[in-house]
């Protein structure tokens, strides 16, 4: 199906993925619909927000990962709800702890409960301790191409800007942020939170980025399944379309097409 190079696949920590679709397992009407929706998105990368999702902590409730069991899916533990540095480190490390000694975390720490915009300062300062600590860190962080930089610099495995506030289902509203970041990155960039419909997830990867992750967009549709399904294929045509490298934008099409090179 896929036409362009078969090597184009994402690297995140040393590991290979096919699919460019991350998606949140929370907000479902129950597992049944979780499990149905991820299959449909094709995502191999989950993220699970351990303060609300049981992965094993509470015994004898139903668990996610009896669902999305860990030897099909790479599980990303993520600190949702954390509005410290502090708080987000030990809610990564009791994931690690759950998930036997797995690195992999989505780090964000949320600044306000009305917007949940992250706070950049604590999110610095947690995604250092969180590295010396020897995780693989996914930062979520705000569309600020010089604290991008700072993040992949300090060592994040995955850099992840958002589109737009969480949930907001608003689209990319600063393209150029986001460009900015893409061009100026050696780590993987993500476009998390903020897109509404499977035209954002095109635009995102047209921009270059290397990936998308959502939850709301998927798990608030009215047919989430039906959504994830819109989502895996509108991420595909993206990253498509980037690589095909598309037609420059000019008000009309120059006069080289039908007329040039008619005899007389």
């Amino acid at each position: 199906m896929n036409h362009h190079a078969p090597s184009d696949s994402l690297v995140i920590a040393g590991k290979t993925y096919a699919s460019r679709l991350l998606t949140g397992t929370g907000k479902f009407k129950d597992l049944d619909e979780t499990r149905a929706a991820t299959e449909a998105a094709g995502a191999q990368i989950v993220t699970v927000a351990i303060r609300r999702t049981n992965i094993g902590q509470n015994p004898g409730e139903p668990n996610l990962l009896d669902v999305l069991p860990p030897d099909r899916f790479t599980i990303l533990p993520n600190t949702a709800g954390c509005y410290t540095a502090e708080d987000a480190v030990r809610t990564c490390r009791l994931a690690r702890e759950l998930l036997d000694g797995h690195n992999l975390t989505k780090l964000e720490v949320l600044g306000d409960q009305k917007s949940l915009y992250p706070d950049v300062v604590a999110t610095l300062k947690a995604a250092e301790m969180l590295v010396k600590d020897g995780f693989e860190v996914m930062v979520y962080t705000s569309d600020d191409p010089i604290l991008a930089k700072r993040l992949e610099e300090i060592g994040c495995a995955a850099v992840m800007p958002l589109a737009a506030p969480i949930g907001s289902g608003l689209g990319i509203q600063n393209k150029y942020n986001l460009l900015q970041i893409i061009e100026d990155a050696k780590v993987p960039i993500i476009v998390d939170a903020g897109v509404g419909t499977a035209s954002d997830a095109a635009i995102a990867m047209e921009l270059g980025c290397d990936g998308v992750l959502m939850n709301t967009a998927i798990a608030g549709a009215r047919h989430p399944v039906l959504m994830a399904s819109a989502m895996r294929k509108a991420v595909e045509a993206g990253r498509e379309a980037f690589l095909a490298g598309r037609i420059p934008r000019k008000r009309y099409a120059s006069a080289s097409s039908p007329i040039d090179g008619l005899i007389g």
